[in-house]
């Protein structure tokens, strides 16, 4: 049984059931179930307050999997790029954005992509498959394991559509936000969708505070049509009305395109979706990778886009480029390694890069 794709309740029943079995005392599920999440061990091995033959039944019984680290990039602005192997040879990527205490991981809830929206890199990819819930929350745990520290914030802002694989990411929502498994505050938990009604519902009829971000991009329908296919299923008046009854604030993400969605006309136009909400409005640069290429606005653009927004009464901020020289901002996640596997170190801005490229045949 992989304990890992559980929620720590049903962890918890099902190693104390096993241990009943084998008439251990029961404060060893106070021992055991910490090392899953909380004091996260690579295996049982580690877990030295244990009996070495407990140890050994934990491994036969329980084992723990892994996520493998084919490369890891360090930014010259300290962000790092993980990319992980899973089981079956596909891989997804991570990033760790460290700023002053906040440290945030941004994670991949699937492989690749099916939502095509033309500025994201992921949606060149193509839909693989969905992340089970162990290899979603696991991204956490890898990197609480390398650097023995828990990310403050966590964001559903990686690969692929969050609501797209609710029931895995639902699950992993708990394993992050539980006492028992990573203690990570809901408030400090962001998913971010391009606004599926199925999953919107569900995930709002949750009791935690979880933040919700809205891919948004464009504040009309034929402007967002062109920009994110998701617009002919789920259109503009459809998702403000299922966020009415959002009890959230919720955040609108906009990547601002010179010539597309930044004239006075769509500021009014995005000030009118996000007033009702007091929706907070995140401008975001345009970054290269995606499928089609487009014009970026330039930081004076953004800046002249931000204070119009603020005029019409709309609160605003405006994201700052995090990893842009390692392929790790916003839009900009795709795997794409070599099929021979090779392992350089190179030097990068000063900072040294260890990179284990590849993946099996």
């Amino acid at each position: 049984m992989n304990l890992l794709d559980l929620a720590p309740e049903q962890a918890a029943a099902s190693l104390r059931s096993w241990l009943e079995a084998r008439r251990e005392p029961s404060y060893r599920i106070r021992q055991i179930l910490p090392r899953l999440w909380n004091k996260p061990v690579r295996a049982w091995a580690e877990a030295t307050d244990l009996p070495l033959t407990l140890r050994s039944e934990l491994d036969a019984t329980f084992p723990l999997p892994r996520l493998a680290l084919d490369a890891r990039q360090v930014s010259r602005d300290g962000t790092v790029k993980y990319l992980w192997r899973l089981e079956d040879g596909l891989a997804v990527e991570s990033v760790l954005i460290p700023e002053g205490k906040r440290r945030t991981l941004c994670i991949s809830s699937q492989v690749g992509c099916a939502f095509g929206c033309i500025f994201c890199a992921t949606g060149t990819m193509g839909f693989q498959r969905n992340l089970a819930c162990w290899e979603i929350a696991c991204q956490v745990r890898e990197v609480v394991l390398e650097t023995g520290e828990r990310p403050t914030n966590v964001v559903f802002m990686g690969m692929g559509e969050p609501l797209h694989n609710w029931e895995q990411v639902d699950r992993a929502l708990t394993i992050l936000n539980s006492p028992s498994g990573f203690g990570i505050g809901a408030r400090h938990i962001t998913v971010s969708t391009v606004g599926l009604l199925p999953g919107l519902s569900k995930l709002a009829a949750r009791k935690e505070q979880f933040r919700l971000a809205i891919s948004l991009h464009a504040a009309t329908h034929q402007t967002r049509l062109a920009l994110m296919p998701v617009e002919r299923k789920y259109d503009l008046d459809r998702l403000m009305k299922a966020l009415e009854v959002f009890e959230r604030r919720v955040t609108f993400e906009y990547i601002v395109i010179r010539g597309r969605n930044d004239s006075p006309a769509d500021a009014e136009a995005l000030a009118a979706l996000a007033r009702p909400l007091k929706a907070l409005v995140n401008l975001i640069p345009l970054h290269p990778g995606g499928a089609v290429p487009l014009p970026a606005a330039g930081a004076a653009e953004m800046a002249a886009f931000a204070r119009r927004l603020r005029a019409l009464g709309v609160s605003v901020s405006v994201r700052k480029s995090r990893g842009l020289d390692i392929s790790a901002a916003c839009g900009q996640l795709r795997v794409e390694v070599e099929r021979a596997r090779r392992v350089r170190t190179q030097e990068h801005g000063g900072v040294q890069q260890q990179l284990r490229v590849g993946l099996p045949e």
